[in-house]
C-alpha cells in the first residue's frame, strides 16, 4: 500500500506542518514518515473508484528512542534465570514449545514479581494507548490493563507454530535479544479461510494484498496488533537464542 503514495506527496510536509496535524503527539521519524505516505495514499485513492477497506494494523517501533542496551541485558539475564528456575514452565515447553522454553503456562505476570519486567510494563503503556487510538477504540472512561506477560526463549530449531491470543484485545512481543538472521514475526491475512474460489496472487502482489508478511525480529522493538491475527514464528537457524517477552492487553 505504500508503494503507491508519489514523493511529491510526502514533500508536501515539512515537520512544523506535521505537528499541526497532530500537535499532541511525538512520534519517531519511521511512524510520521509511514503517516504521511498513508495520507498521501488516501488523497490517490479517492480519485480512483477502488477503495481499501477493513484494514489490518500492525504497529512496529521501538520502545524508546535509546538506552535500551543496559536494559536489554537486564531483561536477558532475568529472562534466563527464570527459565532455570521454572521447573513446570520447562515441564511444559517440552511439549507446547518442543525445543525452547516459554513462561506461558507457569509464570505468566512477571510485571508484578520483578521490578526489571515492571519497567517494562510502563513503558510498554504509551505504545499500547497509542495503537488502541489508531484503531479508533473507544476507550474513554475505560480501564486498559496488562493481563499476561511471559518469557519466551527460542535456541537453534526451536519455533512457534500459528495461533492467536484469545480473551484479550491487543496483544505484541517485545524483543530482547535477537542473533542476526533469527526469524521474525509472520502474520497472516485473516481472511485466507474466506477466499473461496480466488486465483493465487501473482509474484509481484503488492505487500498489502499478498496472503502473509513477516516482521523482522530487532531488539528494543515493540510490535502490536490486535489479537485475533494469527502468526508464528519459523524455526530458529542460528545457534544463538533469541529471546522475546510476550504479553496481551484487556479493557474494563
Amino acid at each position: 500500500m505504500l508503494g503507491f503514495h508519489r514523493e511529491s506527496d510526502t514533500k508536501r510536509f515539512s515537520d512544523g506542518e506535521f505537528k499541526r496535524i497532530n500537535p499532541d503527539l511525538q512520534f519517531s521519524a519511521e511512524f510520521q514518515r509511514v503517516t504521511i505516505a498513508l495520507w498521501a495514499w488516501g488523497q490517490f485513492t479517492s480519485r480512483m473508484p477502488t477503495r481499501a477497506w477493513f484494514p489490518t494494523y500492525i504497529y512496529h517501533e521501538p520502545l524508546q528512542p535509546k538506552g535500551l542496551q543496559r536494559f536489554n541485558i537486564e531483561l536477558a539475564d532475568e529472562c534466563r534465570n527464570l527459565r532455570d528456575y521454572d521447573a513446570a514452565g520447562r515441564k511444559w515447553s517440552l511439549t507446547n514449545y518442543p525445543g525452547g522454553y516459554t513462561s506461558y503456562a507457569s509464570l505468566n505476570q512477571m510485571h508484578k514479581f520483578s521490578s526489571t519486567f515492571g519497567a517494562l510494563e510502563r513503558k510498554l503503556a504509551a505504545h499500547v494507548r497509542r495503537f488502541s487510538d489508531q484503531l479508533d477504540m473507544d476507550l474513554r472512561k475505560r480501564t486498559v490493563f496488562l493481563t499476561d506477560l511471559w518469557v519466551n526463549i527460542m535456541p537453534e530449531h526451536a519455533a512457534h507454530s500459528l495461533h492467536l491470543h484469545p480473551l484479550s484485545f491487543i496483544s505484541g512481543t517485545y524483543y530482547v535479544t535477537t542473533p542476526a538472521g533469527c526469524p521474525g514475526l509472520k502474520f497472516e491475512d485473516p481472511r485466507l479461510s474466506k477466499f473461496m474460489a480466488a486465483p493465487p496472487k501473482t509474484t509481484k502482489a503488492k505487500p498489502a494484498n499478498r496472503p502473509h508478511i513477516t516482521y523482522p525480529a530487532k531488539a528494543g522493538h515493540v510490535i502490536l496488533f490486535e489479537s485475533w491475527l494469527r502468526h508464528e514464528v519459523a524455526a530458529n537457524r542460528t545457534t544463538a537464542e533469541r529471546i522475546s517477552i510476550s504479553f496481551n492487553y484487556n479493557w474494563s
